[in-house]
């Protein structure tokens, strides 16, 4: 629980997803660090060859971690280059952290497929909170932003405890059925709905995912949701600390 953790490629979907994690690292008042996999994908090669795509995934990585440090205010912002597998090497650095960040291509016209195999692997298998950035084009900064969604009918404490965080760092409003008493009475000056009013769009959904590695409905999910997702096991409240919404930046 000691770093938020992003997914980064170079690609549109990953600047998202970076633009994503630097907001969560500035308001958790966390280290970020930005990751980056490679691997040789033609079958043998000489070390030379081997080394030129390194350097390439080496200025990727660089690119990453320059923007978020001249972007945002987040104290520090550490890296991590690994030849392999991008999906196991942010699951395994999911141990530890306090969120994991990754982009999608995921769109509900597309097949499932496409939706990104990192995505939805990072999704099923980490071992903390992960939020999905979702669609093509930078994120928007909305006039009047939507509220955090739990999409569970029958949340679990760490799904409510992570969307009610969320939403109190973003001065959000939540919205969540089930008997919320408990949440309402710990959170007085937050607006809590039982449903989303017409026309408006949510910020960010939370879902719990399935047990063993399955995302169960969280999938669905994952394939429709008009914005980033929330991922979570059966993890245990995250701290987190509340603060303003910096402005969103363009990278």
């Amino acid at each position: 629980m000691n770093r938020v953790v992003v997914g980064y490629d170079g690609s549109d979907f990953s600047m998202q997803a970076l633009d994503w994690a630097m907001d969560e690292a500035e308001y958790r008042k966390l280290p970020l660090t930005v990751a980056h996999a490679w691997q040789w994908p033609y079958g043998e090669a000489d070390d030379e060859a081997k080394a030129h795509l390194r350097k390439a995934a080496e200025h990727v990585l660089w690119h990453g971690a320059e923007c978020a440090r001249s972007t945002s205010s987040v104290v520090d912002v550490e890296t991590d280059l690994f030849e392999g597998s991008a999906a196991r090497r942010l699951v395994s650095l999911s141990d530890g952290a306090a969120l994991v960040v990754v982009g999608s291509r995921g769109l509900s016209t597309l097949p499932r497929a496409v939706m990104g195999s990192v995505a939805e692997y990072v999704a099923a298998h980490a071992g903390c909170p992960v939020i999905v950035v979702r669609g093509p084009g930078p994120l928007p900064a909305p006039t009047r932003p939507g509220p955090v969604v739990v999409v569970d009918r029958e949340p679990s404490e760490a799904v409510l405890g992570f969307a009610f965080d969320e939403a109190a760092m973003r001065q959000l409003a939540v919205v969540a059925a089930g008997d919320l008493a408990a949440w309402r009475a710990g959170h007085p000056d937050m607006e809590v709905k039982a449903a989303l009013d017409p026309g408006r769009q949510a910020t960010l959904m939370v879902v719990g995912r399935g047990e063993d590695g399955h995302l169960g409905g969280a999938e669905t999910v994952l394939q429709h949701a008009p914005c980033p997702v929330a991922v979570l096991g059966s993890h245990p409240r995250e701290a987190v600390t509340e603060g303003r919404r910096p402005a969103r930046r363009g990278l």
